[in-house]
């Protein structure tokens, strides 16, 4: 948790550095767009107090327009926006004329000669207010964009999150029931094989409750928690011969979703036939430098009515939709059945 409210402070300090950048950028511009009369040598009297001037007033400006502009028009139509705007900038520009002429005339006192064609003034700090305005608006609402498609990022991520932590909580419950059954069962018998299986429980619920809690694990740690799944559903079937896996290629060194591949074979168990031809089902793993095939075959139940699951385990749908969170379009998953097969085919790019 401490690290977490580290990463936050560490990003939200971050991006307090980008916004501070964006501004240093912006008024770097400005400042050599207000001197460059200087640079090609064609400067007139009083050029660095006009500048002066000019930069600070267009400093008022364009924050004025960047802070009361998104407050004044928030919530607000767009015709009544356009109309603050307008107001917003004709009083700035009236208020820009008359302190470039009180500072003119009154600071710098400047020779009446000079101080004619005044309208051209206020025409000229109306153009500055309405470039500096429009830049304060560009520049504040593509900040406020960015920072909204950030807050949408993080609210999908949290969710898909949640999701997962769901999903992976759905999957099978009420299978640890069944296998105490069972383990209670041979205890009472005083059967040798109770040791293991206890052994075999454990491992499973290690496996869940901490291996499983991280977004990938150990392909080799997914395969032996399929194989102590196995042998645990196996005390339910007199046939030792009922389940077939094969294992094929390197499996060392890779990963995978933890828990994605069990509901299959759950389903295998719960639909399939415990009394049709041996193995009543196969499960078949290949494990390739870029990709990783899973295919399941199993005999379905007489009178199976589909692959809904009304039982507690986990559906189709939600096995699709966590698959579409962790290898969104790097995944094929197809289901067949024909007559009282039915066959389950995943692959994964890796």
């Amino acid at each position: 948790m401490l690290f977490q409210t580290d990463v936050r402070e560490l990003t939200l300090i971050m991006k307090r550095k980008i916004k501070i950048l964006i501004h240093v950028i912006y008024w770097f511009y400005m400042i050599n767009q207000f001197l460059y009369p200087w640079y090609i040598n064609k400067t007139e009297s009083y050029f660095w107090t006009d500048t002066t001037l000019n930069l600070g007033l267009s400093f008022i400006n364009f924050y004025a327009f960047y802070f009361i502009l998104p407050f004044l028009i928030k919530n607000r139509n767009i015709f009544l926006s356009i109309f603050t705007g307008a107001f917003l900038l004709f009083i700035i520009a009236v208020a820009r004329y008359y302190i470039e002429v009180l500072f003119w005339k009154d600071i710098i006192h400047l020779p009446a000669k000079e101080m004619t064609n005044l309208h051209e003034w206020f025409y000229a700090g109306l153009r500055l207010s309405i470039i500096s305005g429009a830049y304060a608006i560009l520049i504040k609402f593509a900040i406020d964009w960015f920072d909204t498609q950030k807050l949408k990022a993080e609210m999908v991520n949290q969710t898909q999150t949640s999701e997962l932590a769901l999903l992976r909580s759905q999957v099978n419950p009420h299978f640890l029931f069944n296998t105490l059954n069972n383990i209670y069962s041979l205890v009472c018998k005083k059967s040798p094989d109770a040791p293991e299986a206890i052994m075999k429980l454990s491992s499973i619920m290690r496996y869940m409750l901490y291996d499983a809690n991280t977004d990938i694990v150990l392909l080799e740690k997914e395969i032996e928690y399929l194989e102590s799944f196995i042998e645990l559903q196996k005390l339910r079937i007199r046939d030792t011969d009922f389940v077939e896996l094969r294992i094929e290629g390197e499996v060392s060194n890779k990963t995978i979703a933890p828990m994605l591949l069990i509901p299959f074979v759950e389903n295998a168990f719960k639909h399939g036939s415990k009394t049709g031809p041996s193995p009543g089902i196969r499960i078949h793993l290949v494990s390739t430098p870029h990709q990783l095939l899973f295919e399941i075959t199993n005999h379905l139940k007489k009178n199976f009515l589909g692959s809904k699951d009304n039982s507690g385990g986990i559906g189709l749908q939600n096995i699709k939709r966590r698959l579409e969170i962790l290898y969104p379009g790097k995944y094929v998953l197809e289901t067949t059945q024909e007559n009282d097969l039915y066959l389950v085919k995943l692959l994964i790019q890796t």
